[in-house]
């Protein structure tokens, strides 16, 4: 008996040892790990980490009509750029946009959310569809807003609207004052960007525990104001600074909308869109459009920063 069990016990130490041995984790998967991931680490090397470094090389050169830098010129670009009248003009049309669009989006956001949060009957189909303007194009949203609805003609949406209450026909996208065209860009990037924020909102609002909600009514809180201001808000903290945070990033990058109602006028013109033009118009000056789009990046960079570090945002109390 002891025999036979020795001979089996010797029998299956030595298939263990044939048996080639499975390795666990990524080390083991290496080859399922990279089939999945490598098409987008390769996408994001070619179309967005070598574009940034050719960026940073092309600004230190003069490179018109090409992309390839033909004279060193140092930093004289981002000089340039820093002392350009209308480059600063554009920080400046960023400004008037972002004080526009900043406050209104997070307060409507933030309403729609608590809005939408209260409702028991179809909860889902209301998100949905609050959302679901997040997923159209901003080139066809502009285009919508400019040909259908603040077309400046008397059978726009608007000026059809406005001929009810015998208010006459208004320009929204000319350059005379007052200023209409504000209007139409607003308006369509809060139609645009509500919905993303309204989620975010909304995921903040589900993790405040019910049980704060129940001690403030026990103490006789008043279940409208006082509860908002003094549970649901300071609960929102960090989702709020995240909000601000994005939606000033995202004013700053705004371009479809200035570009595709307004066109890369003088009047209103983002960064962007007049860095566009420097690099990709008719004297197609890559160097300092290169110096620009850094400098502008630098520019979100600290800003963010800046308001991170105002709010306190990342701290481990969040």
């Amino acid at each position: 008996m002891s025999a036979s069990v020795k001979t089996a016990t010797d029998a299956a130490t030595t298939g263990e040892r044939r048996r080639p041995k499975r390795h666990k984790g990524i080390a083991g998967n290496s080859l399922s790990f990279w089939l999945f991931v490598g098409p987008f680490v390769v996408g994001l090397l070619v179309f967005s980490y070598l574009p940034i470094i050719w960026s940073l090389i092309l600004s230190f050169f003069e490179a018109y009509n090409t992309a390839t830098p033909s004279k060193f010129v140092g930093l004289q670009n981002y000089v340039d750029m820093l002392t350009d009248h209308n480059f600063l003009s554009s920080l400046g049309t960023f400004t008037i946009f972002a004080v526009f669009i900043v406050p209104l989006t997070f307060v409507l956001s933030l309403a729609l959310a608590l809005l939408v949060n209260q409702v028991k009957i179809a909860r889902s189909f209301f998100r949905s569809v609050f959302f679901l303007p997040t997923a159209c194009s901003y080139v066809v949203a502009s285009l919508i807003w400019r040909l259908s609805i603040f077309n400046g003609v008397r059978f726009g949406l608007a000026n059809t609207v406005l001929g009810w209450f015998g208010i006459d026909n208004i320009a929204w996208l000319s350059t005379v004052d007052p200023p209409w065209y504000w209007l139409p860009l607003v308006t369509v990037r809060l139609w645009l960007q509500l919905g993303f924020y309204m989620i975010l909102f909304i995921a903040g609002l589900q993790r405040i525990s019910p049980a704060l909600y129940e001690a403030a009514y026990v103490d006789g809180a008043n279940p409208g104001w006082q509860v908002f201001r003094y549970i649901t808000l300071p609960q929102l903290r960090a989702t709020s600074v995240a909000v601000l945070i994005l939606n000033l990033i995202a004013a700053y990058q705004a371009f479809d909308e200035f570009y595709n109602l307004i066109g890369n006028v003088n009047y209103a013109r983002p960064p962007l869109v007049y860095l566009y033009g420097i690099s990709l118009g008719s004297i197609q000056d890559l160097g300092h459009g290169s110096a620009g789009a850094l400098i502008l990046a630098v520019i979100i960079m600290l800003v963010t920063l800046l308001q991170s570090r105002i709010f306190g945002f990342g701290k481990a109390g969040d």
